[in-house]
């Protein structure tokens, strides 16, 4: 997690200026940079923050996504995507449902 009091904010686009160059000579690309916020690398995100339309990570979030991939420690995905509301009545509602038909409460309507 970022605290923006105590970390030094950077803008995705500016990422690759704040890395090495790759042993080829080019620096990373930006959107590798959006793929390790979105999808991380091997289980471990890179921590981001948004701010207005912007995206920001931090120098010491860099530094602690390279600490975990460098000693080969996994980490659970940090982000969940959480359900929407009515994904959840969904689930709920055949829940409800599959209860009353194993429970034999609704012997009366058809299935």
């Amino acid at each position: 997690m970022i605290d923006i009091g105590t970390e030094t904010l950077i803008p995705i686009r500016e990422v690759p200026r704040h890395l090495p160059p790759r042993p080829n000579g080019k620096r990373v690309h930006m959107s590798a940079c959006y793929r390790w916020i979105k999808r991380g690398v091997r289980g471990v995100r890179l921590d981001s923050i948004k701010i207005g339309g912007s995206t920001y990570t931090s120098t010491e979030a860099l530094q602690r996504f390279a600490d975990y991939l460098s000693s080969g420690r996994r980490e659970e995905p940090k982000v969940v995507p959480a359900q929407t509301l009515t994904r959840q009545r969904q689930i709920d509602k055949a829940s409800n449902r599959l209860a009353e038909v194993l429970h034999g409460t609704n012997r009366n309507r058809e299935v």
